[in-house]
């Protein structure tokens, strides 16, 4: 069995919102979610997986389309350490499954990361909590993100950003460590992996 990976976006989408809502989505809900403008192309993903068996439907009704199996547990994943260029969910980095549905946390893609260390302890965040991230590329000023500073930290870790025209620092929450700071070309050298939207404390 091979699905593409735009059909298995499909795929997931209607899982996780039949998981979420009770019912499957409307086509017009998941071009919506895919960014589709129209239907035609969808059409054609949702009939291929209807011939792979992964889709059932139900003609003349709007919510026609709906999985022949129930979904799985939902999980969020539970990535290590990310090299520099590597894509955040690559098989390498990933060290487990939470079992916890990521919509929880507001988004089906959040990932989590083990906290190493106490340079966020003022902000309630503690040694072996699980950091849930949205991903996304950049980060406002304010956020805490998790980050990877080429150079400097081997790991990604979360700070708070600070940024100023032609700045950019990052602030841990604890007055023993002192902030990183990034002047012109040097800003290039951070990369933000997503933004800190919750976290999962593991024992008392």
């Amino acid at each position: 069995m091979t699905i593409t990976d735009r059909q298995q976006q499909v795929l997931d989408f209607i899982a996780a919102f039949q998981a979420r809502e009770g019912f499957p989505p409307s086509v017009r809900e998941i071009c919506a979610h895919l960014g589709l403008k129209s239907p035609g192309s969808l059409i054609k993903h949702l009939r291929a997986l209807e011939e792979e068996g992964l889709l059932g439907r139900s003609p003349g009704k709007k919510r026609a389309w709906k999985l022949t199996q129930a979904p799985g547990p939902r999980t969020i994943p539970l990535v290590g350490r990310i090299a520099a260029g590597t894509p955040i969910m690559a098989v390498e980095n990933r060290e487990d499954d939470i079992p916890v549905d990521p919509w929880l946390f507001g988004d089906e893609d959040t990932f989590a990361l083990r906290v190493k260390g106490d340079s966020m302890i003022e902000a309630h965040i503690r040694d072996g909590d699980l950091a849930v991230i949205r991903p996304q590329a950049e980060a406002q000023n304010g956020d805490i993100a998790a980050v990877l500073v080429e150079g400097i930290e081997p790991e990604a870790s979360l700070k708070t950003i600070r940024r100023s025209p032609g700045r950019l620092e990052l602030h841990p929450a604890n007055p023993a460590y002192e902030p990183l700071v990034f002047e012109g070309e040097d800003i290039a050298r951070v990369r933000v992996l997503g933004r800190l939207v919750g976290l999962i404390r593991v024992g008392s």
